[in-house]
């Protein structure tokens, strides 16, 4: 890859603002100023400083963040701050994107990719990724909720959602339960339990196919997955 390309892509201006680095003699490659905007570099072999600091290229960035309300999973928005406004500069420059949806006031396990394919395989319908969320609702959630979900509901506008896997761990005029679905229809689990005559009150989603939240994340926060993390997203066959 070209250097000018490389420092372009990882934030450190315009091809014109990384020429003048470069003329100015801040880069060097393999310990040797590197002045030809044009040279080529190994990305995985040649070591590259800007100012003495060294810089790591990476072509793909996986982070897992714990979405906090008020955001939304987008990449931009005129008016409301998107989960890519929470990200550093040095994970944004890679143009990540939230892989699938969070509703504004959804809290929870969101994943932040720039690969393409790995979206793609986490989203496409076929696939049948399921997705567990934590949820409070308003009125007593019963057995016979629990049997309406696992035939599958119809939502108010006539589609009837696949099987859902509906755990309840407590039961009263606010019930907190657990459930897994496998699609991603908008607001869909809101939608079902307005099928079946409640509301949701609170919503955080706690995994998404292999990959559980980490909860020691606090709300905004992110890290970058773990070498185990994103093996088992890669391996991940439903």
């Amino acid at each position: 890859m070209r250097i000018d390309k490389m420092l372009s892509n990882l934030g450190f201006g315009s091809r014109k603002e990384v020429k003048k680095l470069l003329k100015d003699g801040a880069v060097q490659v393999n310990q040797k100023v590197i002045k030809d905007s044009g040279h080529h570099v190994d990305s995985e072999k040649d070591a590259v400083t800007v100012h003495g600091e060294e810089v790591l290229y990476r072509e793909f960035i996986y982070l897992m963040m714990n979405k906090p309300p008020g955001v939304i999973s987008a990449t931009e928005d005129s008016r409301d701050q998107t989960v890519i406004d929470l990200l550093e500069l040095e994970d944004s420059v890679l143009e990540p994107f939230p892989v699938g949806r969070l509703d504004k006031d959804t809290e929870g396990l969101l994943l932040i990719t720039n690969d393409g394919q790995l979206a793609h395989k986490l989203l496409s319908p076929k696939k049948h990724v399921p997705k567990t969320y934590f949820a409070v609702i308003d009125g007593e959630v019963t057995e016979e909720d629990v049997h309406a979900f696992k035939k599958g509901v119809v939502l108010d506008d006539g589609y009837e959602t696949k099987p859902g896997d509906l755990n309840i761990l407590k039961s009263g005029i606010r019930s907190d339960i657990e459930l897994t679905i496998t699609e991603g229809k908008f607001h869909q689990v809101k939608r079902m339990f307005q099928a079946v005559g409640k509301r949701v009150v609170y919503l955080q989603r706690l995994s998404m196919g292999p990959l559980a939240l980490d909860e020691s994340l606090e709300l905004g926060e992110y890290r970058e997955l773990t070498e185990e993390e994103l093996e088992a997203l890669m391996k991940y066959e439903v």
